[in-house]
């Protein structure tokens, strides 16, 4: 599948824009730990994209999210890491993270939640003025941004990234989609 057919099909399954923007910025961080990490580029940024294609249709039943939207993946015939990565992204099925590409979606996830509030909490609400240390150092405030899961964020770690340079690959990566993304 190719990023427009991939945006094609997000925007017949979701009409809100933040979650559309929400996605694109989670397939920005996934290209930048694909090219980190010497991974399928092409493949980790579509797992990115697509990953909340349910959303909407599951907001209402968090047990279904991911299980639905894995479905709806392999119906369109994406490959099976993939649906697989985006099966296990939901925490609430308990099902385990085996590749790279699974703990690179369940860290990038909350990370661009974190780093879109710190963009938004900026006088402009833009990314540009947004450094790894402000990011940082809002991560460590618990009450700011408090659906971005800190524990998940670190997880990176488990896969060999720090995480100031996960931060750093996230927000650079964001930063080139800003426009995109409208921060």
């Amino acid at each position: 599948m190719k990023r427009e057919e991939a945006l094609r099909e997000i925007t017949s399954r979701v009409s809100n824009q933040n979650l559309i923007n929400h996605m694109v910025a989670v397939e920005a961080i996934m290209k930048g730990l694909a090219e980190k990490l010497g991974e399928d580029k092409e493949k980790w940024m579509l797992c990115g994209l697509l990953h909340d294609i349910d959303y909407e249709e599951t907001m209402d039943a968090p047990e279904k999210h991911s299980i639905v939207g894995a479905e709806i993946l392999k119906n369109l015939g994406l490959d099976e890491d993939i649906v697989y990565a985006v099966k296990v992204h939901n925490e609430i099925h308990g099902f385990e993270r085996k590749s790279l590409m699974d703990k690179a979606l369940w860290a990038a996830d909350p990370l661009s939640g974190l780093i879109t509030a710190c963009a938004l909490v900026m006088p402009d609400k833009k990314l540009e003025n947004v450094t790894t240390e402000s990011v940082i150092k809002k991560m460590k405030k618990k009450d700011f941004a408090r659906g971005a899961n800190r524990d998940q964020i670190k997880s990176i770690e488990e896969i060999g990234i720090s995480l100031e340079e996960f931060i750093e690959i996230g927000l650079n990566e964001m930063k080139k989609i800003a426009q995109e993304i409208g921060l």
